[in-house]
């Protein structure tokens, strides 16, 4: 499994309007650059702003596919800008349905590996000036995920993602948001993805409260 870098961005939070005379502090805002350094915190000159809810060691890189867009142009009518979900790498092939966590990838210098389905905020409407998309993106789990570093490196725009392990219980992002985005999930599947032992530490506290609470009978 392979895929291409076609998008590269990276920024540290700034203010984004968000209506007649109202800001936001947000790490979304990301600017396309030829190159960057990943390490094992994230890359050089990037960052999040809620770090409750974004960011961390398991959230290092963040992916969207570039095949979204070409619907998203098409059913909003706009062409949206580079790096509109405030995604650090733009890609082709490799599709939530198709890349699972803890897949490996090498990606230029670098070794990732991924490490959840993200879980989109509101900041994505506010950030394209669509509060409709949002809630498509949630809809149809077209949201990208989540990587760790494993190995730091220079990435640069352009280069393959190349994978290089796959664990054996295969569970892909897109299983994971129609078991959890889209609260489909029985004790069973809960459980087999609570046994990926890539999960991100945040991502996993979230499935084991969902499982907690549905085996309490509590329906979220």
């Amino acid at each position: 499994m392979v895929g291409k870098i076609v998008g590269l961005a990276i920024g540290e939070p700034k203010e984004m309007a968000i209506g007649r005379n109202r800001t936001m502090t947000t790490g979304i805002m990301k600017q396309q650059v030829p190159k960057a350094m990943l390490t094992q915190h994230g890359f050089v000159n990037d960052a999040s702003h809620d770090l409750k809810h974004h960011g961390g060691v398991d959230r290092t890189v963040c992916i969207y596919p570039a095949e979204h867009y070409v619907r998203w142009n098409e059913q909003f009518g706009v062409t949206l800008p580079d790096a509109a979900f405030g995604e650090n790498l733009t890609v082709t092939g490799l599709l939530e349905k198709d890349v699972c966590i803890g897949d490996v990838f090498r990606v230029g210098g670098a070794i990732i590996q991924v490490t959840e389905a993200r879980n989109p905020c509101n900041t994505i409407g506010k950030r394209n000036e669509l509060s409709e998309l949002f809630k498509e993106v949630r809809n149809t789990g077209y949201t990208g995920y989540l990587c760790r570093t494993i190995e730091v490196g220079e990435i640069k725009l352009g280069d393959e993602l190349i994978c290089l392990e796959r664990p054996d219980d295969l569970v892909t992002v897109a299983f994971c948001h129609d078991k959890i985005l889209h609260g489909k999930g029985t004790v069973d599947d809960l459980i087999r993805i609570l046994e990926v032992e890539a999960l991100a530490e945040r991502y996993r506290f979230d499935v084991e409260t969902r499982l907690i609470n549905l085996v309490d009978g509590i329906v979220l």
